[in-house]
């Protein structure tokens, strides 16, 4: 009797070993189900750059999604720098930073445009005069520049509006404390469909905030 019962168990430990202890397929590497041999897809680097980058609009975000890669801190401390192409310390910037790093990378140099637009017609700008160091860091500049040479978009993000949001795109803040902040719409977006923005507010990154603060300002660049 007593043979037979250790039999009995055995039996339930080697079909326990070939199972697992809930049936079915066993587990793969790291834990994820084995399925005909092969794990489970793993899930995709949210950062990983838009391969092969097509458009103006891909080249937009992939170096926008490097400055989050890098980490950039930021650091909106006036320098002074060369001028066309100038630019801060790699490992530094504002927010602002992001979209005029992003923008060279499509053909566009900020520094150079919003300067030579200060110069040609400063009113909508209300500045004391024209400073290539500093005027394509400013919100403040960004907004009356493309205003005049970008597509205006709704600044709306419900869901009768979000469809109008585009990787590539540029959104334009005004945050509680009354200051003003922007960041570059990236290609992954959430569970219910709204884009993820690359920005800079402490360090780069890309985060679920497009409708974390009041939108002013919904721009393309193309």
């Amino acid at each position: 009797m007593i043979r037979d019962i250790r039999i009995l168990a055995g039996s339930l430990a080697a079909a326990l070993l070939l199972t697992g202890c809930r049936g079915g397929a066993p587990a793969g590497p790291h834990g994820s189900l084995s399925v005909n041999g092969s794990s489970a897809p793993a899930v995709p680097d949210p950062l990983a750059p838009i391969e092969p980058a097509r458009t103006a609009a891909d080249r937009i975000v992939n170096r926008a999604k490097e400055e989050a890669r890098r980490g950039v801190v930021y650091d909106a401390s006036y320098r002074r720098i060369a001028y066309p192409g100038g630019d801060v310390p790699a490992d530094r910037g504002a927010c602002t930073d992001v979209i005029v790093r992003s923008l060279r990378a499509a053909g566009t140099d900020l520094q150079q445009r919003i300067h030579e637009d200060i110069l040609a017609d400063p009113d909508p700008y209300h500045l004391r005069g024209a400073d290539p160091n500093i005027d394509h860091r400013r919100c403040t500049c960004h907004m009356p520049f493309l205003r005049r040479h970008a597509k205006s978009l709704t600044t709306r993000a419900d869901a009768d509006g979000l469809a109008a949001w585009q990787a590539g795109d540029l959104v334009y803040w005004k945050l509680p404390n009354g200051l003003d902040h922007c960041g570059v719409v990236s290609n992954v977006r959430n569970e219910a469909g709204v884009p993820l923005v690359i920005h800079n507010i402490g360090i780069t990154r890309q985060e679920d905030c497009l409708t974390r603060w009041k939108i002013v300002a919904h721009f393309r660049v193309r």
